[in-house]
């Protein structure tokens, strides 16, 4: 390195910029740091600090806090030559606390780092253990990384920390010890010897050159010592705990058309909108502007595209799409009439009650003029209080796997089709009738279907059902499963057996391998040249359920004894 270049770095000017640098409050904030070679070391380490001390703290620019302090401990004291012991949080009677809490067990265990469980506990933080990241749910079930841990790194985003800060009515302490070392002089490199410090309105610092004489050829030292305060948010800026609570906001919907093709709009709010409990509901008005002025009942139908779904089917780890409801896990679910080809039905008041002005906005943009009603299956569940199975495959498919798993549990001692691993769950989730006549989306399906009714089609289960001649000369889960059904008497399976294999044929000619001459002829075989991708998937769907009832009703047979 040159002698131009090593007086820049022994000046720690870049340093000390980054140091005194405002971040913006989404930014990740170091909190600790460390990191060595011999010709550096350099150390921050992050603390709380009581609004009352924050002035005293600059004072100085040694650290208040160290590594491995900040644990749970007593202080001992003598008054008038008598012993006091007295229990302290932290071990410390200077109210600092630790961000960052550093385990040491004197090389029994492993070292690692530990966040203030208070600060985890404020913001509800998940530890994800695989990535050792801190991660933040919102209402709506957004994720938001606000902590990345790292071996000799961790950095947390700076908005959590000054709402933490807000309302504890304290500041962050930024300690830091940013050590240079050269194998030149302090004559050579034109350095005077001695500190200088330096003190703004939340920084101090001290500059130390001294000559030293260490391994490695270091002969000289640079040291950048001191501390940074970070202050709080202003309480009225936070939304938390009740702090600064927000107008709730509400997204107007498409409810109807007026004689001139005009939408109708109106708020979803469920405070304006007239229920059958109001008891102002249906009483006379005294003038026809009083009539005109009056608010839509909460169970007015808003309809949807279908597409509006496609979200939540795509990130089935955290939504849910059943039977006239959807969920976003414990945050919030929603009642739906999901019982149509082509639309989704949702009552304007839940809308309001139920999804946040966000969630709201997504739906809004799949917002479609109402044509025609709610479906006859949701008019009695939700209208009459009714007790009503659904019609729709993808809803009986979902009952019809679980009915299939609860018998094999009744009459077998294994189940038909194998649980699927974690890593597929999604493809169960996921099966319904599509929105769409996209090649995408029905390849995912295609593929879905294979690995729940073939793939997991449970060999071993199925051999024993075999005589043993036999066993070792049929191949394939779908062969077997055929066998093992004529060996125990079952009847009328053909056209199940049949429908596996266009299936298994579609998913290898069509989505497993390039798409040949083979997918041209599968095809023609399940009717892909003269039909939509949607209608094809809704008979293979319909054919999926005549599947799981003949193996449900199937299940005694199959016993062995």
């Amino acid at each position: 390195m040159s002698e131009e270049k090593e007086i820049e770095r022994l000046s720690q000017k870049k340093m000390l910029e980054l140091i005194r640098h405002d971040a913006p409050v989404t930014e990740m904030l170091t909190v600790y740091y460390h990191n060595e070679d011999n010709a550096f070391d350099h150390n921050i380490y992050c603390a709380f600090v009581p609004k009352k001390k924050a002035q005293q703290i600059l004072k100085s620019t040694d650290w208040d806090l160290k590594l491995y302090e900040g644990l749970p401990g007593c202080v001992v004291n003598y008054k008038n030559g008598e012993k006091q012991v007295r229990y302290r949080r932290f071990s410390n009677d200077s109210s600092i606390e630790p961000l960052i809490i550093a385990r040491n067990f004197n090389q029994m265990r492993p070292s690692y780092f530990e966040i203030s469980e208070e600060f985890r506990l404020f913001h509800e933080l998940y530890h994800d253990k695989k990535t050792e990241q801190y991660i933040k749910f919102d209402d709506d079930g957004n994720e938001s990384i606000i902590v990345i841990s790292q071996k000799d790194c961790i950095k947390i985003r700076l908005k959590e920390i000054r709402q933490f800060l807000a309302i504890r009515e304290m500041f962050l302490m930024i300690q830091f010890d940013c050590r240079e070392y050269s194998s030149f002089s302090l004559k050579e490199l034109g350095f005077k010897r001695g500190c200088t410090k330096n003190r703004e309105s939340e920084v101090c610092w001290g500059l130390t050159y001294s000559d030293i004489n260490c391994s490695g050829g270091r002969r000289f030292l640079s040291r950048l010592l001191g501390k940074r305060l970070i202050p709080p948010l202003p309480k009225e800026k936070i939304t938390l705990f009740g702090y600064n609570e927000q107008e709730e906001m509400y997204a107007e919907f498409i409810i109807g058309v007026n004689e001139f093709g005009d939408e109708i709009k109106y708020s979803c709010n469920p405070d304006v909108l007239e229920t059958i409990f109001d008891p102002n509901s249906g009483s006379d008005s005294d003038s026809e502007s009083e009539s005109d002025s009056e608010p839509p009942g909460y169970l007015t139908p808003v309809h949807f595209r279908k597409q509006v779904l496609d979200k939540y089917y795509s990130q089935s780890t955290k939504y849910k799409v059943d039977d006239s409801l959807l969920s976003c896990g414990a945050l919030w679910c929603l009642q739906i009439d999901n019982h149509h080809d082509d639309k989704v039905i949702v009552w304007l008041g839940d809308l309001g009650r139920e999804l946040s002005f966000t969630e709201q906005l997504h739906w809004k943009s799949y917002n479609i003029p109402p044509q025609g009603c709610i479906s006859d299956t949701y008019f009695k569940r939700q209208i009459l209080a009714a007790f009503t199975e659904s019609n729709r495959c993808e809803h009986l498919f979902a009952q019809k796997y679980e009915e299939l798993h609860l018998n094999c549990v009744r009459d077998l001692s294994w189940q038909i089709l194998l649980s699927l691993d974690p890593g597929d769950a999604h493809y169960l989730k996921s099966i319904r009738i599509p929105a769409t006549d996209e090649q995408r989306e029905f390849d995912e399906l295609i593929l879905g279907l294979t690995k729940i009714l073939i793939d997991s089609l449970n060999v071993e289960g199925l051999k024993k059902l075999i005589p043993d001649e036999n066993r070792l000369k049929i191949e394939g889960s779908i062969n077997q499963l055929e066998a093992a059904l004529v060996a125990k008497g079952v009847t009328g399976f053909d056209v199940h057996i049949k429908f596996l294999r266009n299936l298994q044929s579609l998913r290898s000619s069509s989505i497993a391998h390039r798409k040949g001459k083979k997918s041209h002829e599968v095809a023609t075989v399940v009717g892909l040249d003269c039909r939509s991708h949607r209608l094809v998937f809704t008979e293979m769907l319909e054919n999926a359920v005549k599947f799981l009832t003949f193996l449900t009703d199937a299940t005694g047979c199959l016993m062995t004894h």
